[in-house]
């Protein structure tokens, strides 16, 4: 990654156009399937793209330049007939004010991603029926990205679309496909649970205060803003207290660590030994990026 504080560079935001939520590219990838005509992996993923980038997912207005950056990588590893089984890898970012840099939001992969597809099946979204795990799963992972993306912006401004992904669940609990159930660890009722709980609020205002308060006003402030930064990743100790290991903190770093270690290896100085300190404390995880932190 090159130096944070050369990657803020000034840009204008003047665009006007309105467009969907969704600048996302899907990606289909079956190379670990022995399957001579690959169409229909071909038309599976020009059919997502239409699907995640066309379809309408909220109320609000959005600007082209407002999109929100994702892409999602499915692997496939066994398919028969109609039925496959994959992993599926979801990356977003938001931009960070005043500069022409995409700040990582959320970065996992999910294993359990099994689905029924026929080739040139429309695929739609519909919030009071769950009738497609393909439908279900990527459509629950559209608002995470969505609500996310709206804690960076607002305090808890993501509720809304966590709810939407929680209904989500609901629905699929009656389905035989994996992933959904509250018994299992780390799964998708777990993710969407967590975040609509207020036994991880601190994970919501750290986002809300790394990005809005931090990340927006490094660029003219780079001072102000990595202590702001510094004073979000302390609030995971609280977390870590009640919640050792907490699910969260986990997809948190995920997404962060290289962007943590780039910024307080550059600029003003902040106090270092506490920082590593509590990095190592919440995220021992990234000893190794912790480690990399020059000052």
């Amino acid at each position: 990654m090159h130096k944070f504080f050369l990657t803020l560079i000034l840009c204008a935001f003047g665009l006007a156009i309105e467009a969907q939520e969704l600048n996302c590219v899907v990606t289909v990838n079956s190379d670990q399937v022995n399957q001579t005509n690959q169409q229909v992996f071909k038309t599976l993923e020009r059919s997502l793209n239409d699907f995640v980038n066309k379809s309408k997912w909220t109320n609000r207005v959005y600007k082209e330049n407002e999109r929100l950056n994702a892409r999602m990588f499915i692997t496939i590893t066994e398919f028969e007939s109609s039925r496959f089984k994959a992993t599926i890898q979801i990356q977003s970012s938001r931009p960070v004010f005043n500069t022409s840099y995409e700040s990582p939001i959320f970065n996992y992969k999910d294993n359990q991603f099994n689905f029924e597809y026929i080739e040139f099946q429309p695929l739609v979204y519909n919030a009071n029926v769950f009738d497609s795990n393909l439908v279900g799963v990527i459509s629950y992972y559209i608002y995470i990205v969505l609500g996310l993306d709206a804690d960076t912006f607002t305090l808890e401004g993501g509720n809304e679309y966590y709810k939407k992904a929680q209904q989500i669940v609901t629905q699929a609990q009656g389905s035989s496909f994996s992933g959904w159930s509250q018994s299992t660890d780390r799964s998708r009722f777990e993710l969407v649970d967590n975040l609509l709980s207020n036994t991880f609020r601190e994970y919501r205002i750290a986002m809300y205060n790394y990005h809005r308060k931090g990340l927006d006003i490094l660029a003219d402030n780079g001072s102000t803003g990595k202590q702001v930064i510094s004073g979000s990743l302390r609030l995971f100790e609280t977390l870590i207290a009640r919640r050792p290991n907490a699910f969260l903190i986990q997809t948190f770093f995920d997404a962060k660590s290289e962007e943590i270690q780039s910024i307080f290896s550059d600029g003003p100085k902040v106090d270092i030994v506490k920082l590593k300190e509590t990095l190592n404390k919440v995220a021992p995880f990234y000893a190794n990026t912790w480690n990399e932190i020059t000052y």
